[in-house]
């Protein structure tokens, strides 16, 4: 799980780039916490919400830039946007902002799910809520929210590793790269690095244990055989280069590869395939780490990477031939809250859907209230107000107004 503080500005900005994405259908407006009577009314537009920040903000003539614009993305789909918007709440609590007006968005445009929260750094005395040691507060915030602490994670990731069947100490090593850590063999032990320090270590002999009772699942991969056969016939297994993006968002130099076959069977079946070689430089081969039956196969077992990858006719998905970027890796130190081992969601039945910008928060509020708690909050959440969504209700009335009597005053 990642946090970020965008950008500062002197605007509220960030209300319009949500409305963006959201008239383009890339983004749906989840909560509206905060911004009391205004919220009863209908029709609103983006303008609305900002000219209240700017009001609330202008109460501080000391705060030059009052927008507070973050987003928090997840690792992939491991989180559904009800539950990324409730963490998104509880951040807020968190982090003083709780009382404070703020709407949440999620987005759909990236392989990582995130929402973006908008709000203001003025609280309604007109004093600037504290933002010493920020960036640091908020992974503290966050992992307070995952109940995770990064070393007892750790030990918890590295039971989780040694309950699957291996056969070789490199796939124990894949199993804990696959979580993000970085191994280093030092006398009797395997050192796991995370977050750019040692989290804990693995001794050799646990792990030589393990592979001493190693048995081969016949049945399993003849079954995992048929998966991998069936669905190449309908998802390319041809593959294109990943990597780290550069700064500006463009892709730096390849470092790994992946296919639409890969990202099918993790998404459906939970198998993660690993490709082997030089970065750069086609695979020479590849593993199968089944998260569902807690195994490792070596590739060939399976079939020839040259099978696996070679090109099936009647494909018609584009592949890309430049590297596809990345979110940024445990290497640059960014305090991830172990995503590797997070379920992949199940479809949920499509919620009622309401207006964009005039959803009923007020019920929202209720329902993530201090009575209930935040885990049946997340439960509990099915907001989805992407249906309704067209151009009046994020530019504005652009049709002649119908000649009734009002019945509503602002």
């Amino acid at each position: 799980m990642i946090v970020k503080i965008l950008r500062k500005s002197e605007t509220f900005n960030g209300v319009g780039y949500n409305s963006n994405k959201m008239e383009k259908d890339k983004g749906e407006l989840m909560l509206v916490s905060g911004f009391g009577a205004l919220q009863g009314l209908d029709n609103l537009r983006p303008s609305d919400y900002i000219n209240y920040l700017e009001a609330l903000s202008s109460r501080s003539s000391k705060t030059k830039y009052p927008q507070l614009h973050v987003s928090i993305s997840c690792k992939g789909q491991s989180h559904t946007k009800q539950q990324l918007t409730g963490i998104a709440s509880e951040w807020m609590k968190g982090m003083g902002y709780g009382m404070q007006p703020y709407i949440v968005v999620f987005h759909s445009d990236t392989a990582n799910a995130h929402v973006h929260i908008v709000s203001t750094r003025v609280d309604r005395s007109g004093k600037k809520i504290n933002d010493s040691f920020e960036k640091l507060k908020a992974y503290q915030v966050l992992n307070r929210i995952m109940a995770q602490d990064p070393a007892e994670q750790c030990k918890k990731d590295a039971r989780e590793a040694l309950a699957y069947n291996f056969s070789t100490r490199p796939q124990f090593a894949m199993l804990m790269e696959a979580r993000g850590y970085k191994l280093e063999i030092k006398g009797a032990n395997y050192q796991l690095y995370k977050f750019g320090h040692i989290l804990g270590k693995v001794a050799l002999g646990e792990v030589d244990s393990r592979i001493a009772v190693y048995e081969k699942n016949r049945a399993r991969t003849i079954q995992l055989r048929a998966i991998v056969e069936r669905y190449r016939a309908l998802h390319s297994g041809e593959l294109f280069p990943v990597s780290k993006p550069l700064p500006g968002g463009a892709a730096g130099p390849a470092f790994s590869y992946s296919s639409k076959l890969a990202e099918v069977l993790q998404q459906k079946f939970g198998l993660q395939l690993l490709y082997h070689g030089t970065p750069g430089k086609p695979p020479y081969g590849f593993s199968i780490l089944d998260h569902k039956e807690k195994m490792v196969l070596k590739g060939k077992e399976l079939m020839d990477i040259k099978e696996l990858i070679a090109p099936v006719t009647g494909h018609t998905e584009p592949i890309p031939q430049k590297p596809v970027a990345i979110k940024a890796t445990l290497e640059e130190d960014i305090l991830e809250v172990g995503e590797a081992n997070l379920p992949v969601p199940q479809s949920e039945p499509e919620a009622s859907k309401v207006s964009a910008w005039t959803a009923d928060v007020a019920k929202d509020q209720n329902e993530q209230s201090g009575a209930t708690t935040f885990l049946s909050a997340l439960e509990d959440l099915r907001l989805d107000i992407s249906g309704d969504v067209d151009d009046e209700q994020i530019l504005g009335p652009t049709r002649r107004r119908k000649r009734k009597a009002r019945t509503n005053t602002r």
